[in-house]
């Protein structure tokens, strides 16, 4: 069985393809690193090799932009990190809530790149309580982010919690000198506090139903 792309591998692929397209030739690994803003040619060259030995493409080691593009039949599937937990409910600590990206983690789930719409920013979280039931997440869901340091109201984002040190899934809304985290349950109660304590970590882009 064929694995799933990663993230960075996707984007690879999508930048070898634009490339080809509008040029007429090859990227060089350099150009990929620049495209992709990758940190060294090094990782480039290990991602294509993986994307070699699963015939997504063919490099000819004596052309100087010997890339050629093969098959593409697992473009339409990506692999993204799981992070950990998140509270739809009553806060609940998370290790490391303010340092999502510099977490590492085994977990992933695989999702359509449909859902992704190009970015790559994109990690998931676990969903535990129910406060959101009626956005229609619930307990054991899955939720796609998109990491984020801002929030307009309305949006639904995972907040760190400062003082609390505990992170949440909720509605945002700033009101003057309060944010107001708005559950998306009737049976529930808002969460107010002040801008300072609030930092925001991501938006939802979308769910992942577990059944």
């Amino acid at each position: 069985m064929v694995k799933p792309l990663s993230l960075r591998q996707h984007r690879i692929l999508e930048f070898i393809d634009q490339f080809i397209e509008e040029k007429g030739y090859s990227p060089s690994i350099r150009d990929i690193v620049k495209g992709c803003d990758i940190s060294s040619t090094s990782v480039v060259d290990y991602n294509l090799r993986i994307l070699e030995r699963q015939g997504q493409l063919r490099r000819d080691a004596e052309v100087s932009r010997g890339i050629v593009r093969m098959g593409r039949g697992v473009r339409g599937r990506v692999m993204v990190p799981v992070m950990g937990q998140i509270a739809a409910g009553l806060p609940i600590p998370v290790p490391q809530a303010d340092t999502w990206s510099s977490m590492q983690t085994d977990d992933q789930i695989e999702v359509s790149t449909d859902l992704l719409k190009g970015r790559e920013d994109v990690f998931a979280l676990r969903v535990k309580g129910t406060s959101m039931i009626d956005a229609l997440i619930n307990d054991g869901d899955v939720v796609l982010m998109q990491a984020a340091h801002e929030a307009g109201n309305g949006d639904m984002v995972a907040v760190w919690l400062k003082k609390e040190q505990e992170v949440t899934l909720k509605k945002f809304f700033h009101e003057g000198n309060r944010v107001r985290l708005q559950p998306a349950n009737s049976q529930m109660e808002p969460i107010y506090t002040t801008p300072d304590n609030v930092e925001v970590q991501g938006k939802v882009l979308g769910v992942v139903r577990q059944f």
